[in-house]
């Protein structure tokens, strides 16, 4: 039974790189030689193996076995994880203890015996295959641990807007459907994300955020399919991309409307086939991955502007799960209060405030642009800043308290940013966040009018 595994012949004499070609192809799945020594680095860029053979001297006469470790060094400067054994026909003791000092982890001797060949090989390819488990593994515990200490909280609400989105929930769950999840900025699609892949049958492995919109698009394939060291100047070492990461597990693509046309047909075709390349490799890797992606953008018009992928879109959207912004949902705002309040009290050493009800329902009143990210900040900013034992309304800052004031005054500014951001809102306010209407009165696209929203904060 053959092991998928790459293993590079390096020897000047062809008998020899022929014989052991011959045999060590009944037991792994490619076997390549080289006889050029001057070769060998460009090999190792080109190719990833786990095994390297090197003879220790390539010149003629040459017997002292400082050429095989001059290589040994190099390799060891470029793929550190790389199993290298050595092989000459001039064993010494001391030559053997210095290649293993420089990072070599057998000799072997010629002539060789076959089965003494198989067995050294074999584990070489053990070790080199565990040296990669470990460092995948602490890749994966820094990533995962970087992404629960930025978890969100529980999903909150009983609206009729938010059961249906349980129920939503718990029917796609339980699939591997490709799931994309619409809303505005600060409803919660995070939070739906953990939700589905902790109801999934996947709940055991990883989940895996990008925030697509902070990802430059030099760094896209880096980011999300790994790299390999030295395939560009700061790769200093060997990186899993995050679909790798959560292979066996779900990754969340969140504003995955923030894509340019050239990223998405790459994201597209590792959708397609399921298998990434690292940068600065040829291999591929097969992925078995859970798709959810989120944005806030209007995917169906941007189709229609050749501005998003038509085939992407249909890839993405197995089952769609629009939020309900805030506004949409006010009997779930004192639920949220108190559940923010809940949190910041304790992590502000506060244990004794409240929040009076007439503050409760002039917060359920207010319009909330921002959504339950609005009203968290909200929440946390009052409880610091809060000088008694009871919340009153003039202890919360709203984002819209200096829009409000121009709207009292007569919007008295030239400033053609505030006249823009003013008209947004107000024509948002007016259609009671309609927004078809609002872009249709504004003289805009909606997939415009979205994006002046996320420049003003609405």
């Amino acid at each position: 039974m053959t092991k998928t595994g790459r293993i590079l012949i390096m020897d000047d004499e062809e008998d020899i790189q022929l014989s052991l070609q011959l045999f060590l192809s009944q037991h792994f799945e490619r076997v390549d030689t080289e006889g050029n020594p001057t070769h060998l680095l460009r090999r190792l860029r080109k190719f990833e193996y786990d095994v390297v053979l090197l003879d220790m001297n390539f010149k003629k006469g040459e017997t002292s076995g400082k050429e095989g470790l001059y290589w040994l060094k190099k390799v060891m400067e470029l793929h550190p994880s790389t199993s290298v054994i050595m092989m000459t026909a001039y064993a010494d003791v001391h030559t053997a203890v210095e290649a293993v000092k420089l990072g070599a982890i057998d000799f072997i001797e010629k002539p060789w015996r076959n089965q003494k060949m198989l067995t050294t090989v074999l584990a070489a390819f053990q070790l080199n295959q565990s040296k990669q488990q470990i460092v995948e593994l602490k890749t994966k515990q820094r990533v995962l641990n970087q992404d629960n200490s930025q978890q969100s909280d529980e999903m909150i609400g009983d609206s009729p807007a938010m059961q249906q989105v349980q129920r939503l929930i718990e029917k796609v769950a339980q699939t591997d459907a490709n799931v994309l999840i619409l809303g505005e900025n600060g409803t919660g699609k995070e939070l739906v994300a953990r939700a589905i892949h902790i109801q999934s049958l996947r709940k055991d492995a990883a989940f895996v955020k990008v925030d697509l919109g902070a990802v430059s698009e030099t760094l896209f394939e880096s980011e999300l399919f790994g790299h390999k060291k030295g395939a560009f100047t700061d790769a200093k070492e060997d990186r899993m991309g995050r679909f790798e990461l959560a292979s066996k597990g779900s990754i969340f693509l969140d504003e995955i409307g923030n894509l340019t046309l050239s990223l998405q047909a790459k994201l597209l075709s590792v959708l397609q086939n399921r298998v990434v390349t690292r940068l600065g490799s040829n291999q591929t890797i097969p992925i078995d991955i859970r798709l959810v992606c989120a944005t806030n953008m209007p995917l169906l018009e941007m189709v229609q502007e050749k501005s998003f992928r038509q085939d992407l879109l249909y890839r993405i959207n197995t089952v769609e799960i629009t939020l309900p912004p805030l506004r949409e949902r006010p009997t779930d705002i004192p639920l949220l209060l108190q559940h923010f309040l809940n949190i910041f009290k304790k992590k502000y050493q506060k244990p004794k405030l409240k929040i009076d009800k007439a503050t409760v329902q002039k917060l359920q009143a207010y319009n909330w642009p921002g959504n339950i990210r609005e009203l968290r900040h909200a929440v946390e900013r009052a409880v610091i800043l809060g000088d008694n034992q009871q919340l009153e309304i003039n202890d919360f800052i709203l984002s819209s308290s200096a829009a409000e004031k121009l709207d009292e005054v007569g919007l008295n500014t030239y400033n053609l940013e505030e006249l823009e951001r003013w008209a947004v809102r107000k024509s948002l306010t007016k259609h009671a966040g309609n927004i078809s209407k609002a872009a249709d009165e504004l003289g805009l696209t909606r997939a415009t009018l979205y994006r002046r929203m996320e420049k003003y904060g609405l």
